[in-house]
């Protein structure tokens, strides 16, 4: 497998799982708990969402099949997904996919237990998540690309964690100037990523247009 592979996983998961992002929700949704409780709701909301994540991994496939739906279909789809939300971030709006719609927003406040929904899903594993893990866990062939999926998934896992957890202190912290920066990067990096997935669905799809665009070049 291309030596890049593993970047590109963690740009698109990092990017589509943005701390930053997920931070002023979370400490939105739990401003009203102790420290304790957050911190308790920060690890429970992150074993579940790593969870959710090897189930999406592993069974994406099967679950595609079972429905009739070939990867390269999914690929599309996907990067439909992540240019919306890559697009939300460059514009600096709130994505439905994380904050949820007026209507979910308000369901979000009426859980008495907030740790799998919504923070697991749909704000940490949303489509965009789980359309990221089930493109690239599909390309992984020998136990070096699994171990390589594995590492990455757990390496952004960790950072979600210790920003969930340690949310009270980096939120008084962390200025909305160098939020905006950092999501707006994300933004760029993930609607580059969510292109290159359109564009191998689609290749993939319409071959012919694959020999256009080589003809072309």
């Amino acid at each position: 497998m291309d030596p890049t592979f593993g970047i590109k996983f963690f740009g698109a998961l990092f990017a589509v799982m943005n701390p930053l992002i997920v931070l002023p929700i979370f400490l939105g949704l739990t401003g009203d708990l102790s420290l304790g409780e957050q911190r308790r709701t920060a690890v429970s909301s992150v074993a579940y969402a790593a969870v959710m994540c090897l189930v999406v991994g592993l069974a994406g496939q099967q679950i595609l099949s079972f429905f009739g739906i070939n990867i390269d279909n999914f690929r599309v789809a996907g990067g439909m997904v992540l240019t919306g939300i890559a697009l939300s971030m460059l514009n600096g709006k709130s994505s439905p996919t994380h904050a949820g719609n007026d209507q979910e927003r308000t369901d979000f406040e009426a859980s008495e237990n907030i740790s799998f929904y919504p923070m697991t899903f749909p704000i940490i594993v949303g489509p965009g998540t789980i359309a990221t893990l089930v493109v690239f866990f599909q390309q992984a062939r020998t136990p070096a690309d699994w171990l390589t999926c594995a590492a990455v998934l757990a390496a952004v896992l960790v950072i979600l964690l210790v920003v969930l957890y340690f949310a009270a202190s980096i939120g008084k912290r962390l200025s909305r100037t160098l939020r905006v920066i950092v999501t707006r990067v994300m933004g760029i990096i993930l609607l580059a990523i969510a292109i290159n997935m359109f564009g191998a669905g689609l290749v993939k799809m319409l071959p012919g247009l694959g020999a256009t665009l080589a003809v072309a070049t």
